[in-house]
């Protein structure tokens, strides 16, 4: 049972009501804004935690007066059994949901990276399309979105887009699209006719904050230089591009969008962070076999996810077995039904992994 996993919640609710009190708490901006926003997520699992005892203890009184003998008050109280008893399966299930494991990163902004893979000039064709079904994503959900990396080719694909999504929930929406998604059809450039499978690879990391993830000035090297564009020619007078290679890693981030110096290196050590953050949400992940054997994927860059097929105007997600059609308003953003069974199937595996664990 769930009792004693509530009992502890309902004790550190407790808790956090009286430091929440302390005179030195609301002189903390920073201490009471954390203890304020644990206090929300607890509050709601607690009151249902609080009636569910009351629930019970209202059961027990009913059962004792249905079977006391008394012939007047047996079908009365019998009446009351069945309601609370209904309204206390309720409870135990809306708590079962409360409980599920909430992912820390969840209300994070989101740093996304699209790669062309196999398939030569129809993988950055494709790269760019799911760029932009991303994009048309964030906007329907009115997110915001900004571009912090594009490099562009001259047939209007990308070899590489690195995309930053603010909004909330980001991350709970998105971290399920990491993989690798591999489309088919015929290229335009094709005149035999012949349907080719191209490839392009999406990770998703959630936007790491300076406070989670610091880096040493001494662990990392800067090199500037002047910005290229197409064919290698500079489109920049001045050393604005810039390279971060931090060395305990090796992880290289370069970004030369911005005409600034300073903007680009910002830009640079945002997804530097993300990316090292995404390195140990990965290493938590590996210890947690239930993770391992999660439906919706580990999240791998490697990890095959989904088939776009142009030919049969279907979209497969090979995790869950879902087919959506329309793929013209798939790629324009039109992917909730696909996200939230994502989201459910997860939802219904943790659940079971509660009861496993609970011998429930």
């Amino acid at each position: 049972m769930i009792d004693s996993k509530l009992i502890e919640i309902a004790a550190r609710f407790d808790a956090l009501q009286v430091d929440l009190s302390k005179p030195e708490t609301h002189s903390d901006p920073a201490a009471l804004k954390r203890l304020g926003k644990e206090l929300a997520q607890l509050e709601p699992v607690v009151a249902a935690w609080r009636e569910l005892l009351g629930a019970r203890k209202e059961l027990e009184e009913a059962l004792e007066m249905r079977d006391s003998g008394d012939e007047e008050m047996h079908d009365m109280a019998q009446d009351e059994v069945r309601r609370l008893d209904a309204h206390k399966t309720e409870l135990i299930e809306l708590l079962r949901l409360q409980l599920i494991p909430r992912d820390p990163h969840d209300d994070k902004n989101v740093i996304l990276e699209i790669r062309a893979g196999a398939g030569g000039d129809e993988a950055k064709l494709f790269a760019a399309e799911l760029l932009r079904m991303y994009l048309r994503y964030a906007e329907r959900h009115r997110m915001k979105s900004e571009v912090l990396s594009l490099g562009e080719t001259g047939i209007g694909g990308i070899n590489e887009a690195i995309v930053k999504i603010d909004g909330a929930a980001a991350f709970s929406l998105l971290k399920f699209e990491a993989g690798v998604h591999r489309v088919q059809r015929i290229p335009v450039t094709e005149s035999s006719g012949r349907i080719h499978t191209s490839t392009a690879t999406v990770a998703v990391m959630p936007e790491a904050e300076e406070v989670e993830i610091q880096i040493d000035e001494k662990d990392i090297r800067v090199d500037v230089y002047r910005s290229t564009g197409h064919g290698g020619q500079s489109v920049n007078t001045t050393d604005s591009a810039v390279r971060i290679t931090h060395m305990p890693s090796g992880l290289v981030v370069t970004i030369q969008d911005e005409k600034s110096q300073i903007k680009n290196k910002a830009k640079a050590l945002s997804i530097l962070r993300s990316r090292l953050l995404d390195r140990e949400r990965a290493k938590a992940a590996e210890a947690e076999s239930a993770m391992r054997r999660s439906m919706v994927g580990s999240g791998e860059r490697s990890e095959k996810i989904r088939t776009y097929n142009f030919s049969q105007d279907r979209l497969t997600d090979h995790r869950i077995g879902m087919d959506l059609h329309n793929l013209p308003g798939v790629m324009d953003g039109d992917i909730d039904k696909l996200i939230e069974a994502l989201n459910q199937t997860y939802q219904a595996e943790l659940l079971a992994a509660m009861g496993e664990d609970s011998g429930a």
